[in-house]
């Protein structure tokens, strides 16, 4: 794609692997009833491979596309390869509750339109290399959402992939300030 990512950049990358490795670890291996099977973990695998190649994909085919237009046609692309699976291995039964209902806000408005919106913003305004490595935050961040929401457990190895992974993303977002050769700074 013509992005140069810089040593720093790279480690930050390795960086954020080992974190994610580590939270995931967590999980795996100090856990009674595990949460992360080796199906789930495949699944987690193949979705971030999944979101990192669409964002590669889109930064390289799809910036000059209007928001709203491509969020449309992402969302149909999705909805043709699962609307079949749904109809054929789902139950058709729906107890409609207002926690359903907003759970189904807060996950449609929120967390997919949103999520989509802001991704395809920072696409544009950010180099793939900066926006992928976001994703190394999404493992650490979920481990803290459940400690803090479902009072699940929050291992010593996942706080140590936390921080790893925190300072690997930094490393690859984070632009260091150029020395001023006056020595000032700009503001």
């Amino acid at each position: 794609m013509g992005e140069q990512i810089t040593a720093r950049q790279w480690l930050g990358l390795a960086l954020g692997l080992v974190g994610v490795t580590a939270v995931v670890g967590d999980k795996l291996l100090f856990t009674d009833t595990p949460v992360v099977t080796p199906i789930t973990l495949a699944g987690a695998i193949v979705a971030l491979l999944s979101t990192t190649a669409g964002t590669l994909y889109q930064k390289r085919f799809g910036v000059g596309l209007p928001l709203l237009s491509g969020t449309w046609a992402q969302y149909l692309g999705a909805l043709a390869l699962t609307a079949p699976l749904a109809l054929l291995f789902e139950t058709h039964e729906i107890e409609w509750r207002p926690e359903l209902i907003g759970s189904l806000l807060w996950l449609t408005l929120v967390l997919s339109i949103g999520a989509i919106l802001l991704l395809m913003v920072l696409i544009r305004a950010r180099s793939a290399a900066r926006v992928s490595s976001l994703f190394y935050l999404v493992p650490p961040a979920t481990a803290v959402e459940a400690w803090l929401l479902f009072g699940e457990r929050l291992g010593l190895l996942a706080i140590i992939g936390l921080v790893v992974a925190s300072i690997g993303v930094a490393l690859v977002v984070v632009t260091p300030p150029s020395k001023a050769k006056s020595g000032r700074h700009r503001v």
